[in-house]
């Protein structure tokens, strides 16, 4: 492996692991991963040091569905506990992933994933507004079923179908941050973040308690790549590049884009704020607090987005 120089945070996620309605299993999403950490080791083999952040959104929503089916006879599951238990499973993925194809190439190198605390303001406005998208694609009966008998909040995604929303409050510090910097900073490729961390609030002894929400992996994300003064933020979703008038006739597909572009567009609502949107602000907030370089672009094409031959490439100027 050439000698690392560079860090690069790539955020993975959470529906890239669930490519359709059939495969929705968790042996689907491992072999997701699987695809998706062989694109990771390639980035690490052409000289970056790589720490990995994931979503959870999917994954939330079928353990709170599951705990919703079987409230008769198990106490019901927090969405904190929630958050914390994908960290632990998809983590578990990547990180066995990751050790495999080290194998395979003959790589001396380690991962480990992190259960990952992020601190909230309990006053956010996000908690009278959910927004974040959670489970599987409904369609309308089924939403507005779930909305009458069992409270759940629910919106059109974008024209790809129902789902369920909760509340994301901004991320303010990531509590495991020293750890995180130590493990990067002995050669170890961390997995961090998961879901966007688990949202936790300061009581008035200073005491942690976890709240219910799902913190946006992105922003979280934007957050750690700025801590770790990263030279490369990747957000990999399901197209090669954001788009304008995103599933319409007007589409129009953007290959690269200033800070200052990106704000007029963002400020000018051309982003849902349940799917796109979060991934806008989140380069928009990594670029104002010095960030070099950000790209939003499909698992496959970050090698070539990172040569500026793919994605949609964010700069400062």
């Amino acid at each position: 492996m050439n000698k690392i120089q560079k860090t690069a945070v790539i955020a993975v996620g959470g529906n890239s692991l669930i490519t359709d309605a059939a495969h929705q299993a968790i042996s689907d999403q491992y072999e997701a991963a699987v695809t998706t950490v062989k694109r990771i080791v390639d980035i690490m083999e052409s000289g970056w040091n790589v720490v990995v952040t994931h979503g959870s959104g999917p994954q939330v929503g079928y353990i709170l569905r599951r705990s919703e089916i079987a409230i008769k006879e198990v106490a019901p599951v927090p969405m904190d506990y929630a958050d914390a238990d994908i960290q632990g499973a998809v983590g578990y993925m990547f990180q066995r992933a990751l050790h495999n194809e080290f194998v395979k190439r003959g790589l001396d190198q380690n991962a480990i994933a992190i259960v990952s605390q992020v601190l909230v303001d309990h006053q956010d406005p996000a908690f009278e507004n959910p927004s974040k998208p959670i489970g599987p694609q409904l369609d309308e009966a089924t939403a507005k079923e779930g909305a009458k008998k069992l409270g759940w909040k629910v919106k059109n995604d974008v024209g790809r179908g129902w789902r369920r929303v909760v509340p994301s409050p901004m991320p303010q510090e990531i509590l495991e941050l020293k750890q995180i910097e130590l493990l990067v900073k002995n050669g170890f490729i961390v997995i961090a973040c998961g879901g966007g961390g688990i949202p936790v609030t300061e009581n008035e002894k200073k005491y942690l308690v976890g709240v219910e929400a799902v913190i946006d992996k992105d922003l979280a994300s934007s957050l750690l790549a700025t801590k770790l003064k990263a030279d490369v933020f990747i957000i990999t979703t399901g197209v090669d590049q954001v788009a304008l008038n995103f599933n319409t006739p007007d589409e129009k597909w953007l290959g690269s884009l200033t800070l200052n572009q990106t704000r007029e567009l963002y400020k000018a609502d051309h982003f849902d704020p349940g799917s796109m949107g979060p991934k806008i602000l989140s380069m928009i907030t990594y670029l104002e607090k010095g960030g070099a370089k950000g790209i939003i672009t499909s698992p496959d094409k970050m090698l070539a987005a990172l040569d500026n031959k793919s994605g949609t490439i964010f700069t400062a100027g």
